[in-house]
């Protein structure tokens, strides 16, 4: 798959507010400057999540293993907009509906000296399909437990910081807690 000649980032202030534009590969390194981001999870009608290992060419976490799908809005896209454009262009899925559970995430990590510094807002969804991975995005990926994940994640482990961070916020959460109940009944 093709990417973009730019896909940029929405840069913003402490609160959220647009502030401008950069090109997304210039702007990730020791001092990334705070922008918009979004993060899902994607659950099969089981109640698995669909877990992916970053491509390793990637600039930020390559390599590392991270939840279903995370990506950028651009400029004139809702949240949402966004987030579905990166499930077909990360896994090859078209009509997955997400909801947002955490509106107000917010994360500030460091992988190796580059740095993520986001607003990222976390929703959920549900697939009904098999996932086909883009090669450019993704190296790998696979099916778990959610019980399952929690365990790992609650130790050292090669998931993405913000990935460990955010199910736990989303496993405390009652709106998610609702979703995934009436998943898994």
């Amino acid at each position: 798959m093709q990417r973009p000649p730019f896909e940029h980032v929405i840069l913003v202030d402490e609160d959220n507010h647009p502030i401008g534009t950069a090109e997304k590969t210039a702007i990730h390194h020791d001092a990334t400057p705070l922008h918009r981001g979004f993060s899902v999870f994607l659950f099969d009608r089981e109640g698995r999540l669909l877990l992916q290992q970053r491509n390793l060419q990637k600039q930020t976490w390559p390599g590392v293993w991270s939840n279903s799908c995370c990506g950028h809005p651009q400029v004139g896209e809702s949240t949402t907009e966004a987030m579905e454009r990166r499930i077909k262009d990360e896994l090859g899925i078209a009509g997955v509906s997400v909801t947002v559970i955490l509106p107000d995430y917010r994360y500030r990590y460091d992988h190796d000296g580059v740095v993520e510094n986001e607003f990222c807002p976390v929703a959920v969804g549900i697939l009904d399909q098999e996932p086909v991975p883009n090669p450019d995005e993704v190296e790998a990926v696979r099916w778990i437990e959610w019980e399952q994940f929690l365990d790992e994640t609650a130790g050292p482990n090669a998931y993405s910081e913000w990935c460990v961070e955010e199910s736990r916020l989303l496993s405390a959460n009652p709106s998610f807690q609702q979703f995934y109940q009436q998943l898994t009944q």
